[in-house]
């Protein structure tokens, strides 16, 4: 399969499951189902960062007009679309991983480096998403905690996401 069409289904696929199962459960006050920013995270490493950025921000504004957020996830996306080729370029060995075709894995990066590229963009990309949500500091607290346990939710799905999609086939 074309990594083109490879990639559309997987922004369909996580934008449907986004919007008609995640956004559905309830896990608490303080956690946030989020796996949408996951098509960001595995686009390949070769595409030029205009290009990420405007794929950020059509993925951003396809969830906003689904929950209504007024630009909040756009912005998070573009953010996270704009700092990913930084934090690839600081977790890559020598040689690097952009002299490859391949797209961020476990199996490209190894598990503990692509555990690490994950959790800092998705920490990022909640901490733009729930900073405008809240858009106020009167409880910094609050705002920590709901960023620090959305992170780690949005993490263990996204791992289950790479440990059943990606693993065996590599």
């Amino acid at each position: 399969m074309s990594v083109l069409l490879r990639n559309i289904i997987r922004f369909i696929l996580l934008l449907l499951l986004q919007v008609f199962v995640l956004n559905k459960i309830q896990v608490g006050q303080m956690v946030s189902l989020y796996i949408y920013m996951l098509f960001i995270l595995l686009l390949p490493f070769n595409l030029p960062r205009p290009g990420l950025m405007l794929l950020g921000l059509f993925t951003g504004l396809s969830l906003d007009m689904f929950m209504n957020t007024m630009g909040e996830h756009a912005a998070a996306c573009v953010f996270i679309a704009y700092l990913r080729p930084f934090i690839i370029n600081i977790l890559s060995p020598q040689g690097g991983f952009e002299t490859t075709q391949k797209s961020p894995s476990m199996s490209s990066m190894g598990t503990t480096q692509f555990f690490v590229y994950a959790a800092i963009l998705v920490f990022l990309h909640h901490v733009v998403y729930f900073s405008l949500g809240v858009f106020n500091m009167a409880n910094p607290l609050y705002l920590l905690l709901k960023i620090v346990l959305g992170t780690a939710a949005s993490l263990v799905l996204i791992l289950l996401y790479e440990l059943l999609f990606y693993s065996k086939k590599q």
